[in-house]
C-alpha cells in the first residue's frame, strides 16, 4: 500500500505502549488523519489514560466504547448456545471478542468518513486474520495496515528507542522485558510469552489474576442456580440479570471457587503450536449449566447432531470466520435447537470443579413412567426391546456368518 492512499484511518487502540508506538508511526509514516477506538469489553482496566494519551498525540476524534453487554449478549451468548470448544477445551475468549471489534472499527470508519482501519496484532498471530477476515467481510474495499507486518521496529529495544525519540510515555515497568503478554474481557484472560513459552515448565502463580487457587477455595462447596430462557441464561438464584451484569456474576463465584483455569498448547491458524495460559471462571461454570438443560431439553439426535458441529463452529470461531456464510448457517441450526432450552440448573461449585446437582424443565423430556424400575403402568413395552435389538444385530450376524465361512467382510 502506498503511503499517500491513505487519508485517515481508524486505529484499534489500547492507549499501551504498543498501540501508543503504532499511533506515532501512523501519524509520522502515512501522515494521515487518525481516529482512536478503544473497547471496553470488560478487561478490568481503566480507560480514560488511553482517551488522553490520544488527546497528546493531536487526535481530533477518539471512541471509548462500553461494548460490554453487546459483547455477552451478541457474541458469547450465541457462541454458547453451541457449548463451542476448540480443541476440545479452549472456550475461545480472545477469538470471539475480535470480531466485534473489527465490526465497530468499520462502524467508525464508515462515521467519520476514514478510508482505513489498523490494528496492533503480530504477524505470527491469530488476531491479525481474525481482525483481518472480519474487516474484508463487513467493508470488502477497506484499506488494512498491519503495522507488526510493515515496521523495522522487531525489538522491544527499537520500540522504545521509537517511544522516546517521540515522546510516547513510557510506564517505568515497561522499560524492562514483560514477563509475559495478557489479553483480558469479561469472558477471560489469556497470558502467552516469555516465562510461558516452555510447555514442560508449570505456570507460576502470578500468572493466574482472575481465579485463586483451588487449594484455597472454601473447604464448603458453593450451591447456586441458573435460569435459561431459549438457551441463554438470564437469573442467577433468581435474579435476573442483564447479559454482562450475569457473566460478572458468575466470575466472581467462579474466581471465589478457583474455577476456570486452562493451561493449554493450542495449533493456530497461521500454523504453529502456542502455549496459552487461560482463565475462565464464569465461562467454565455457564458451559456446564447449559450442556445440564440441554441435557434434558433436547431430543437425542438433535444433541447429537448439534455436537458433532460444535468442533467446526468452534474451528470458525478460532480461525476468524465470525462473518462467513457458513458461521450464520450453523448458528441458525443452533438457534433453532434452543427453542426449548428453557429452565433452571442447580450447580455445586467446589475447588476448582463445577457438578450440577439438579436440573428441571417445563419442556423436560425426561419422563419418570417410561424410565422407572417400578411398575411403569404401560407406558413401556419390554418385550419390544426384542426385536428392536435383532434388527440392530442383524448385519453383525450376518458379517459373523460369512466369517465362519472362510468370507472377507
Amino acid at each position: 500500500m502506498r503511503v499517500k492512499d491513505v487519508k485517515k484511518v481508524v486505529l484499534a487502540y489500547s492507549g499501551g505502549l504498543d498501540t501508543s508506538v503504532i499511533l506515532r508511526w501512523l501519524q509520522t509514516t502515512y501522515r494521515c488523519e487518525v481516529v482512536t477506538f478503544t473497547a471496553d469489553l470488560g478487561q478490568g482496566e481503566e480507560l480514560g489514560p488511553a482517551r488522553q494519551k490520544a488527546e497528546l498525540f493531536g487526535v481530533k476524534e477518539i471512541f471509548v466504547d462500553d461494548l460490554r453487554e453487546i459483547f455477552v449478549r451478541d457474541f458469547v451468548f450465541p457462541m454458547f448456545r453451541a457449548n463451542a470448544l476448540y480443541e476440545g477445551q479452549y472456550l475461545l475468549g480472545t477469538s470471539i471478542a475480535r470480531p466485534l471489534i473489527a465490526q465497530r472499527q468499520i462502524e467508525i470508519a464508515e462515521l467519520t468518513g476514514a478510508d482505513a482501519v489498523a490494528h496492533g496484532a503480530t504477524g505470527k498471530g491469530n488476531d491479525q486474520v481474525r481482525f483481518e477476515l472480519s474487516y474484508y467481510a463487513l467493508k470488502p474495499d477497506i484499506k488494512i495496515i498491519a503495522p507488526w507486518r510493515e515496521w523495522d521496529l522487531t525489538s522491544r529495544t527499537k520500540l522504545l528507542e521509537f517511544a522516546e525519540a517521540n515522546q510516547i510515555p513510557i510506564a517505568k515497568d515497561k522499560r524492562g522485558e514483560a514477563p509475559f503478554s495478557v489479553d483480558a474481557n469479561l469472558l477471560h484472560s489469556s497470558s502467552e510469552g516469555k516465562i510461558l513459552e516452555d510447555p514442560a515448565v508449570e505456570a507460576d502463580e502470578i500468572v493466574y489474576q482472575r481465579t485463586i487457587r483451588p487449594e484455597d477455595a472454601p473447604d464448603r462447596a458453593t450451591i447456586i442456580s441458573v435460569d435459561f430462557e431459549h438457551g441463554d441464561p438470564t437469573a442467577i438464584d433468581g435474579v435476573r440479570l442483564s447479559p454482562a451484569g450475569l457473566l460478572t456474576r458468575l466470575n466472581e463465584l467462579g474466581r471465589a471457587n478457583g474455577i476456570g483455569r486452562l493451561d493449554l498448547v493450542e495449533n493456530r491458524f497461521v500454523g504453529m503450536k502456542s502455549r496459552g495460559v487461560y482463565e475462565t471462571p464464569g465461562g467454565t461454570i455457564l458451559l456446564a449449566a447449559h450442556r445440564s438443560i440441554e441435557s434434558i431439553t433436547l431430543d437425542r439426535e438433535a444433541a447429537h447432531l448439534k455436537d458433532s458441529l460444535m468442533p467446526r463452529y468452534a474451528e470458525l470461531i478460532y480461525n476468524g470466520f465470525w462473518f462467513s456464510p457458513e458461521r450464520r448457517m450453523l448458528q441458525a441450526l443452533i438457534d433453532e435447537s434452543q427453542n426449548s432450552v428453557t429452565g433452571r440448573v442447580r450447580l455445586k461449585l467446589y475447588k476448582g470443579n463445577v457438578s450440577c446437582v439438579g436440573r428441571e424443565s417445563p419442556h423436560s423430556l425426561y419422563d419418570t413412567r417410561v424410565v422407572t424400575f417400578e411398575d411403569d403402568q404401560g407406558a413401556y413395552d419390554q418385550f419390544d426391546a426384542r426385536g428392536f435389538i435383532k434388527l440392530n444385530a442383524l448385519r453383525l450376524r450376518l458379517g459373523a456368518m460369512v466369517g465362519r465361512r472362510g468370507g472377507t467382510l
